[in-house]
C-alpha cells in the first residue's frame, strides 16, 4: 500500500481543478508533446523548495526520485524541455492561478479580521549579464530587470494581490485601508480608492500645490496637522486631476531623519496618532520582501529569457502561498523558516509510515520490558 510522501500531502493542498482552468483557460496545453503546465509547475515548485540553483541540478535531482513522479502526477523531466517550456510556454497561466490563490488567502483574511488594512509596496528584481539585455529597454529604474508589486495583508503575513508590471491595478475593496508609499503618487487613483469608499495612507511630494484650507492643534511628534486641497485641475501635460476633495497632511517629526514624514489621508476623523501609526505599519511588507528574497529562489533564476523570469516569480509565490497553508493545516508551531527548512530536507519522506514504524517499536519496547519484568518475578 502506497503511502504518501510530504511533497504529495503539500500538493494535496493545491487546488487541481483551478489550475486545470486558468490552463484551459490560457489554452497552455494546446502544443505540449508529453510536458504539460502541471509537470513544470511541479517541477519549479520541486526547485524551490529544495533549493535547485541550475536546470542540470533540478533534473538529476528531481529524477532521482522517479519512483514518486506517478503519484505526483508527472513524469520526469529533461532539462531542454523544461527550458524550452519555460521560455515559451505563457506566463499567464502560473499568474492567473497565483491570483486564484492569493484570491483565497484574501477571502480567509477578510473573514477573520474586522479591519482591513493592506500595504502595497514594490521590490526589484535585478537582472544584470548576458542574456538579460531585454531588461535595458524596458527599465524604468537605476537597477535594470522587473518590479513585483504585492498587495499584503500583516495581519496574516500573507500577499492577496501581485502584478509584476503596475502596481495601481488592485482590486479596491469598500472599507479597506490602502498604505502605500509616494512612488504610488497618482492623484486619479487616489480619487478611484475614495470613490469605492475606502482609505488611503501614503506621503505627499514636495513639489505638490495645495492650499491650506483649515489647521488643527497638535502636541508631541505631530508637527501639523492640516486639511488641505489640490490648486491645480490640470496639473500639466494634458492630465486632469479629478480629486477635488478636502484631504488631511500630517507633518511627523523624525528623530532619525533631518526632515520630517509629510503625510496625506483622506481619513479626516481619525486621531492623527493612530494615522502616523498606520504608515509606519508599512514596513511589514519591507520585511516581508527581504524574508522572500533570502528564502525563496527568485536571485538565480533557471532561464533567463523574460518569460523565464516571470513564471519563477510567480511559481515561487505559488510555492510560499501553498506551503503556508499547509503549515497551517499540520497545525505546527514553529515559525516559517524553521518549518520550511524542515520540509526541505524531509520532501519524499513518508510521515505517516515513519509514524506507524515508530508506534510499532515503541509497543515492541514496551512489550519487551513487560516480558523481562514477568522472567525476574
Amino acid at each position: 500500500m502506497y503511502t504518501n510522501t510530504r511533497f504529495g500531502e503539500l500538493l494535496k493542498v493545491l487546488p487541481k481543478n483551478t489550475f486545470k482552468r486558468c490552463v484551459e483557460q490560457h489554452r497552455s496545453d494546446k502544443h505540449n508533446k508529453g510536458f504539460d503546465s502541471w509537470g513544470q509547475l511541479i517541477s519549479l515548485m520541486y526547485a524551490q523548495l529544495s533549493g535547485c540553483r541550475s536546470l542540470r541540478e533540478l533534473e538529476v535531482s528531481y529524477n532521482s526520485h522517479s519512483a514518486h513522479h506517478y503519484h505526483l502526477g508527472c513524469g520526469p523531466i529533461k532539462r531542454s524541455t523544461l527550458s524550452d517550456a519555460n521560455r515559451q510556454r505563457d506566463a499567464g497561466v502560473f499568474e492567473s492561478f497565483c491570483q486564484q490563490l492569493m484570491g483565497r488567502a484574501h477571502r480567509r483574511v477578510r473573514n477573520e479580521i474586522k479591519d482591513l488594512l493592506y500595504l502595497l509596496d514594490s521590490t526589484p528584481i535585478c537582472l544584470r549579464g548576458r542574456g538579460y539585455e531585454w531588461t535595458q529597454a524596458r527599465s524604468m529604474s537605476r537597477i535594470p530587470g522587473l518590479k513585483i508589486h504585492l498587495l499584503y495583508s500583516p495581519d496574516k503575513q500573507l500577499p492577496t494581490q501581485n502584478d509584476i508590471e503596475y502596481g495601481c491595478n488592485v482590486e479596491i475593496e469598500k472599507g479597506a485601508e490602502y498604505v502605500f508609499d509616494k512612488g504610488y503618487c497618482d492623484y486619479n487613483w487616489w480619487h478611484q480608492i475614495d470613490q469605492e469608499g475606502a482609505f488611503f495612507v501614503t506621503r505627499l511630494k514636495r513639489n505638490a500645490s495645495i492650499r491650506v484650507l483649515k489647521s488643527r492643534s497638535t502636541e508631541g511628534d505631530i508637527l501639523s496637522d492640516e486639511v488641505i486641497e489640490f490648486k491645480n485641475k490640470w496639473p500639466g501635460g494634458g492630465r486632469k486631476n479629478n480629486y477635488v476633495k478636502p484631504l488631511r497632511r500630517i507633518v511627523v517629526h523624525r528623530e532619525d531623519h533631518v526632515d520630517p514624514l509629510v503625510l496625506v489621508t483622506n481619513l479626516m476623523g481619525v486621531p492623527v496618532e493612530e494615522v502616523a501609526a498606520l504608515y509606519k505599519q508599512r514596513w511589514a511588507i519591507e520585511l516581508w520582501f527581504k524574508w522572500v528574497k533570502q528564502n525563496l529562489k527568485i536571485k538565480k533564476f533557471l532561464g533567463q529569457s523574460e518569460n523565464a523570469v516571470k513564471i519563477q516569480i510567480l511559481v515561487a509565490l505559488i510555492t510560499y502561498l501553498i506551503a503556508d497553508l499547509y503549515r497551517q493545516l499540520c497545525g505546527s508551531r514553529r515559525g516559517f523558516y524553521l518549518w520550511l527548512a524542515e520540509l526541505k530536507s524531509t520532501l519524499f519522506q513518508r510521515p505517516r509510515l515513519e509514524f506507524e514504524v515508530l508506534k510499532r517499536r515503541r509497543k515492541w519496547k514496551s512489550d519487551f520490558q513487560i516480558h523481562q519484568a514477568q522472567l525476574a518475578l
